[in-house]
C-alpha cells in the first residue's frame, strides 16, 4: 500500500510554475502582427536567451522608409548600440520576441503593428510624444554580440562580461589595495583613456580613486580576471583616473584584475586594521584557523611613531622561537587573536591596533607607554586544529570535555564571561553527537550536560543578560524541575531581572528539595528581600509628592534623578556556579519578614513591565 501512495506521488502531476511578466505579454501576439526578413545572414549556431546581454544597433523607419529613429551615426544617432539583458531588461513586445531569434552578427527586419511596439497597452517602455506609436513600422536590427552577463547593479546601470576566468574565488572590497589593467571606451568605441603599460594601476577601494561602477564591477572579480564592465552615467562618479565624465552616457572599461592586497577594517570603525603583507597558502577564509586551534607565530611589535620603535620580536627576544599559544583563551590582546584567526599559513600581516584592543586589557610590556596604540607585523606558521572527537569512545569524550570545561572556569574566573561561554557552548554543541551506551554513562553526560548548560547561564548573568540566563537554567529544569543548583542560578537570574515573586519561588522551591540547601536558599530570600526593599525606596522617592497635590496640580515626579539605580552586575549574587568554589560563604540567613506597605502598589515586581522599562538593566 506505502509502493501504491509513493508510485502516485511520484507520477502526480506538477505544479507549473506561475508565468512571468515576459511570458503574459506574449500570449497578446497574434500571428501576422511580427513579420521577420533577412536581411544578412549571422554566424554560428546559438542564440541569446535569458540572463544574455545583447548589443544591438536599431533603426527604425516607417513603412515608406523614413527614418523616425536610430543609434547609428548616419542617421542622426550618436553611433553608441543598445545594451539590454534579456529577462531583466524592459523592451517593446516585437522586440522581446524577435531578438532571441538572431545569430550573432545578423541583420533582420522586424514588422510590428502598433500593439507589438510602443502601443501595446501597459508598455513598459516610454516614448516621445511624436513618436508614430500606432502606425505600423519597420524595426532594422544588427546583433553585435550577445553573452551571458554578470548584473552587477539591480538597475543594469553596471554589467559585466567575464573574458578570462580567475583564480580562487576570493574578491576585492573595501578597503582592499588593488593593481590593475586599465582601458576605457565610449560606447560608441572611441579610446578615452589607456593605462596597459608600464605598471599596472594602483588604487584602494573605496576611497573614490575610480569611478564608482568600475569599483563595484572589480569588486565581482577574481585575481587573473580579465572582464568588459559596462558603466552607464549615473555610476560614473569624478576620480583620478577619469577627472572629466560630463558628456558620457557610458563607458565599458576592459579591465585585467593583476592582484590585490587584502586589507580588512577588523570593527568597521577604521581602528583595527589587518594588512597582509604576503600571500600565505590555501583558500581565504577556508584554511584560515577561525576555530579554537594552536596557533605558532612570529611577530614584531612596533609603536607607530617615526622612529617604529620594536618592543618585543620573537626571534630576538624569545631565543628566535615563535609564540605558540591556543586561541580562544585570552591569552593575548584581543586584537592581536582577531587578526591571526583571519590568516592563512605563511601569511605575513601588519596589524594596527588601538589600546582597548591591545594592551590596555592585557598585561602590559614595560616599553609599551599606557594607552598607546601599537602595530604588530605577525606571520602564521601553521597552526593545529582542535582534536575531532569523531571515534572517540565515551570517556575520551567525556575527558576531552572536562578539559575544556576547565579552560572555560579560568577564563570565567578572569573575568572574561563571553570567552568562557563560548567554551562551554563548544562542548554543547558536540554533546549532540554523543550517545550513551548504558545507564551509567547516560547519568555522567546529563550530569555533566546540566553543569555546561548552568555555566553558560553564569556566564549570561555576568553579562547581563537575565532573561537569556533564565531560559538556559529552564533547559535544566524542564527535564529535572527539583535541580538545586538550577534553581538557584535561575532564582538569581529572576532577582536581577526584578521578578522578585520569581525569584522567592525558586529560593522556596529549594527548601523543598534538598534540605542542605536550605542556608543558601534562606540567604538568598533575604537577598530578594533587601532587593526589593532597595526598590521600594527608590520608587518612592521618585514618586514622592504624587499624591499630595490639590486637584489640578502637576507633581514634579522624579525631579531629583537617582543616578544610582545600576548596580555592577558582578555584585548581584554570591554565585554558587561550578566555575567558582562551591564552598564560597553566603550572607547570614535571616527571617525574609513581612513586605512593605509599598507592595500594594507594586505587585509581583511587576510596575517595571508596566511602564515598559526593562529591569535587568536598571536594577
Amino acid at each position: 500500500m506505502a509502493l501504491d501512495e509513493d508510485t502516485e506521488q511520484e507520477f502526480a502531476p506538477q505544479k507549473k510554475k506561475p508565468p512571468t511578466e515576459d511570458e503574459k505579454r506574449r500570449k497578446k501576439i497574434v500571428p501576422g502582427s511580427l513579420m521577420k526578413a533577412l536581411v544578412r545572414p549571422g554566424g554560428g549556431d546559438s542564440r541569446p536567451s535569458d540572463g544574455d546581454q545583447v548589443i544591438y544597433h536599431c533603426t527604425v523607419r516607417t513603412l515608406d522608409g523614413v527614418v523616425v529613429e536610430s543609434t547609428r551615426s548616419e542617421y542622426g544617432g550618436k553611433g553608441t548600440p543598445i545594451r539590454h539583458v534579456l529577462g531583466k531588461s524592459k523592451m517593446i513586445l516585437g522586440l522581446l520576441e524577435g531578438i532571441p531569434s538572431m545569430l550573432k552578427g545578423e541583420v533582420a527586419m522586424l514588422k510590428m503593428k502598433p500593439q507589438l511596439h510602443y502601443a501595446e497597452d501597459d508598455c513598459p517602455v516610454s516614448i516621445s510624444n511624436n513618436f508614430p506609436k500606432d502606425d505600423e513600422l519597420h524595426f532594422e536590427i544588427e546583433m553585435i554580440d550577445f553573452f551571458k552577463a554578470k548584473v552587477v547593479s539591480d538597475d543594469l546601470g553596471v554589467v559585466k562580461k567575464v573574458i578570462n576566468e580567475g583564480q580562487g574565488w576570493e574578491s576585492p572590497r573595501e578597503p582592499y589595495e588593488v593593481k590593475a589593467w586599465i582601458s576605457a571606451k565610449r560606447g560608441d568605441g572611441k579610446l578615452i583613456m589607456s593605462h596597459t603599460e608600464g605598471e599596472p594601476y594602483f588604487f584602494t577601494l573605496g576611497k573614490s580613486e575610480v569611478p564608482k561602477g568600475l569599483e563595484m564591477g572589480i569588486g565581482t572579480m577574481t585575481r587573473g580576471e580579465k572582464a568588459v564592465i559596462y558603466v552607464t552615467s549615473q555610476y560614473l562618479t569624478q576620480s583620478p583616473l577619469i577627472p572629466m565624465i560630463d558628456g558620457f552616457e557610458e563607458v565599458n572599461f576592459e579591465v585585467e584584475l593583476v592582484h590585490f592586497i587584502q586589507v580588512r577594517d577588523m570593527l568597521g570603525d577604521g581602528r583595527l586594521i589587518k594588512r597582509r603583507i604576503r600571500d600565505g597558502k590555501g583558500e581565504f577564509p577556508m584554511d584560515c584557523p577561525l576555530h579554537d586551534s594552536l596557533l605558532r607565530v612570529h611577530y614584531k611589535g612596533m609603536l607607530p611613531d617615526e622612529e617604529k620603535r620594536v618592543f618585543y620580536d620573537t626571534r630576538v627576544d624569545n631565543n628566535g622561537q615563535p609564540l605558540e599559544f591556543s586561541s580562544g583563551e585570552g591569552l593575548v590582546p584581543e586584537g592581536f587573536e582577531m587578526s591571526v584567526r583571519l590568516m592563512l599559513p605563511g601569511e605575513i600581516a601588519l596589524v594596527t591596533c588601538p589600546p582597548d584592543y591591545a594592551y590596555d586589557k592585557f598585561p602590559r610590556l614595560a616599553n609599551v607607554p599606557e594607552g598607546a596604540h601599537v602595530e604588530w607585523e605577525i606571520e602564521l606558521l601553521g597552526f593545529e586544529m582542535p582534536k575531532d572527537w569523531t571515534g572517540l569512545n565515551f570517556k575520551s569524550i567525556m575527558d576531552e570535555a572536562e578539559k575544556i570545561r576547565h579552560t572555560g572556569n579560568r577564563l570565567f574566573k578572569d573575568g572574561k564571561f563571553e570567552l568562557a561561554k563560548a567554551k562551554y557552548e563548544k562542548v554543547l554543541r558536540e554533546f549532540n553527537h554523543v550517545n550513551p551506551q548504558d545507564d551509567d554513562e547516560g547519568k555522567e553526560f546529563v550530569n555533566a550536560r546540566n553543569l555546561l548548560h548552568l555555566n553558560v547561564a553564569a556566564c549570561q548573568l555576568k553579562m547581563g543578560e537575565c532573561r537569556k540566563s533564565i531560559e538556559t537554567c529552564n533547559k535544566v529544569l524542564d527535564a529535572n524541575p527539583a535541580h538545586v543548583k538550577a534553581l538557584y542560578r535561575r532564582g538569581m537570574a529572576y532577582m536581577a531581572a526584578g521578578d522578585f515573586e520569581e525569584a522567592r519561588g525558586d529560593f522556596t522551591m529549594m527548601k523543598k528539595a534538598d534540605k542542605s540547601s536550605e542556608a543558601d536558599a534562606t540567604a538568598a530570600l533575604l537577598k530578594v528581600q533587601q532587593k526589593e526593599q532597595e526598590v521600594e525606596r527608590k520608587a518612592r522617592k521618585q514618586f514622592k509628592g504624587l499624591f499630595d497635590k490639590k486637584p489640578g496640580e502637576i507633581s514634579d515626579v522624579g525631579e531629583k534623578e537617582d543616578h544610582n539605580t545600576g548596580e555592577n552586575q558582578n555584585n548581584v549574587d554570591k554565585d554558587d556556579s561550578d566555575t567558582e568554589s562551591s564552598d564560597e560563604s553566603h550572607e547570614a540567613a535571616a527571617d525574609a519578614g513581612r513586605r512593605g506597605w509599598f507592595s500594594m502598589f507594586w505587585p509581583n515586581g511587576r510596575l517595571f513591565s508596566g511602564l515598559g522599562l526593562q529591569r535587568c538593566s536598571i536594577l
